[in-house]
């Protein structure tokens, strides 16, 4: 015999999941709201992704979410600054060019391993096609990266590694690189790919003579 749920029924358990997101205020709601679009990504992946489908993982409604994020673009990219996954964090500082921006290209393909190259390439598409959102994203993927390799460079120079006049378009030029193969190929740099982007195209043209 089938049980049929009566919608006295199914609106009380909805009044309960409501219930318990409701007791979570603040940071911890909203942390837990962040987990949810999180793991919601991981599972249907960006273009799959819904606010109803992120609602109904965290137990709450989609006004909930909507008062905090308007958009699934901008719910996601909360989700991805939540995670540490937008900002590369700490400039590396190994006392050496090559291996700073080694360092720095490894930890940028391997948090687009963890996103999964398909939803960063997805994202990135949504961004470029809403002109409200390029502005805080090329903050975040792109003008962050320009400036931690400005202070990688400036380190470098002071250690005489390389010429003081690098332009931005080389200073950036590794890490445009790596955001080329993502968007074009749909997958994050290999080790040997980084490498040689930094031993065979960036490194000749920032060495000093002395260096090279």
């Amino acid at each position: 015999m089938v049980k049929i749920q009566s919608s006295e029924t199914a609106s009380n358990a909805r009044g309960k999941d409501e219930g318990r997101a409701s007791r979570r205020r603040g940071a911890e709601l909203e942390s837990a709201l962040l987990e949810a679009a999180w793991e919601e990504l991981k599972a249907v992946g960006y273009e799959s992704l819904t606010m109803e489908g992120v609602a109904e993982r965290a137990g709450t409604s989609r006004t909930v979410l909507y008062r905090r994020w308007p958009s699934r673009l901008e719910l996601v990219l909360a989700a991805l600054r939540h995670r540490g996954l937008v900002r590369t964090g700490t400039v590396p500082n190994t006392g050496s060019l090559r291996e700073d921006v080694l360092a720095l290209l490894r930890l940028v393909s391997d948090r687009v391993s963890e996103v999964g190259p398909q939803n960063l390439s997805a994202l990135l598409s949504g961004v470029y096609a809403d002109s409200g959102a390029t502005a805080a994203v090329e903050d975040h993927f792109m003008n962050h990266n320009a400036d931690v390799m400005e202070i990688i460079l400036k380190r470098a120079a002071d250690r005489g590694e390389i010429r003081g006049d690098i332009s931005t378009r080389i200073a950036t030029l590794p890490v445009d690189l790596v955001r080329h193969e993502l968007l074009l190929a749909r997958k994050p740099s290999s080790k040997l790919d980084i490498i040689e982007i930094v031993d065979a195209v960036f490194l000749p043209l920032v060495l000093t003579q002395k260096q090279a």
